[in-house]
């Protein structure tokens, strides 16, 4: 079982890693590179839900694959969300 995790800060450039990190999880766990888009956006959805604009303290991604499904869970203080984005069969 694939579980891949990374933390960052809410704010600043180094928040685009996550959302590289999840595009590369996707493709290896075998989505096209042309759905790129829509796991950087799934990604970016739930970091606004847990850090919005103006939010301290780091974000913690967790990435992992469930029932066919790449899992994306952000956690930033006591906030949580999780999407998913569906993975080819």
């Amino acid at each position: 079982m694939l579980v891949i995790r990374l933390s960052v800060p809410s704010q600043g450039g180094l928040r685009q890693v996550a959302s590289d990190l999840a595009v590369h999880v996707a493709e290896h766990l075998g989505d096209k590179a042309q759905d790129a888009a829509s796991v950087s956006a799934a990604l970016e959805t739930v970091a606004s839900r847990v850090a919005p604009a103006g939010s301290e303290g780091d974000i913690e991604f967790e990435f992992s694959q469930s029932d066919g499904e790449l899992l994306i869970e952000a956690r930033c203080g006591s906030r949580r969300s999780e999407v998913r984005c569906p993975l080819p069969a």
